[in-house]
């Protein structure tokens, strides 16, 4: 009975400990122009997994209109349209940043560094737990944070389960 509570216990501290690593946030480095100084040979970057080229650009380009591009209003566009990607995004391994931003300057014809320039949260990024989910159906879905409620249910099973 010792063994099965102790195999448990790190199970559940794995759990935890996975569920907590991913971060609802897009991280200030996605706006960096990506160009280094040193060596690039081996920093290849790995190709995006989401194909940007065909995901819906009028969440951002019907709402961000300029000349003016009212900061508010072109933030949460674009946390609109990007926060379902944060993940990939995120991901400084992979080149989706890069095109991300590429084909949302190719379809909204912004000008360079709009977005890195207006839209800052923090240190973290920009806060995208508090976004709106689309679906590929256009039915706006407010999704709650998962990884919190799977890891407070994963706690309190946890506590449950050393007494």
């Amino acid at each position: 009975m010792g063994s099965y509570t102790f195999f448990s216990s790190i199970l559940y501290f794995f759990l935890l400990a996975t569920l907590v690593t991913s971060s609802p946030f897009l991280s200030n480095d996605i706006f960096d122009s990506g160009a280094s100084t040193g060596r690039s040979l081996l920093q290849a970057k790995k190709a995006c997994t989401v194909d940007f080229e065909s995901k819906n650009f009028t969440i951002l380009t019907s709402q961000c209109k300029g000349p003016q591009y009212p900061p508010k209003i072109c933030c949460g566009a674009f946390k609109e349209f990007a926060c379902p990607f944060a993940d990939n995004i995120n991901d400084l391994t992979t080149n989706c940043a890069e095109v991300m931003f590429s084909y949302i300057n190719l379809y909204g014809k912004y000008p360079p560094g709009l977005f890195a320039n207006e839209c800052k949260e923090g240190e973290l990024g920009l806060e995208c737990s508090d976004v709106k989910n689309t679906t590929s159906s256009s039915v706006l879905v407010h999704a709650p944070n998962t990884m919190l409620v799977v890891s407070y249910v994963g706690f309190i099973g946890f506590i449950f389960h050393l007494f």
